[in-house]
């Protein structure tokens, strides 16, 4: 039996927003300086990143204030919770198939709710 490989989702399947979506999902929320710190990235390219992320859900914006100005604060929402686990069990599905592991990878899959 040859599996079907899983398809990634495009918008996570990019470095920098796999990483930023990654840190979110342990942080919880964080400004855009301290995203761009952790990134190292330039204000425009993780502006970019961000437009990209908030338009498909998966990123809200807020505000946080305290400090001598406010600041804009990204989270994940709930579509993007879901969106990156399901994004790491195709990627897990995908090394299983390295591995020469079909079974393995379908398990996966059948987590992902693919199957």
């Amino acid at each position: 039996m040859t599996a079907t490989l899983p398809p990634l989702d495009p918008l996570l399947h990019q470095p920098a927003r796999t990483q930023l979506v990654a840190y979110l999902s342990g942080r919880g929320e964080a400004t855009f300086s301290e995203l761009k710190r952790v990134l190292g990235v330039t204000d425009g390219n993780l502006g970019a990143h961000l437009g990209k992320l908030v338009e498909a859900g998966y990123l809200a914006t807020g505000e946080a204030t305290g400090g001598a100005r406010a600041q804009t604060v990204y989270a994940l929402t709930a579509a993007g919770r879901i969106a990156l686990a399901e994004y790491v069990a195709r990627l897990s599905a995908l090394m299983a198939l390295s591995a020469g592991d079909e079974s393995a990878a379908e398990m996966n899959l059948a987590a992902d709710g693919r199957t």
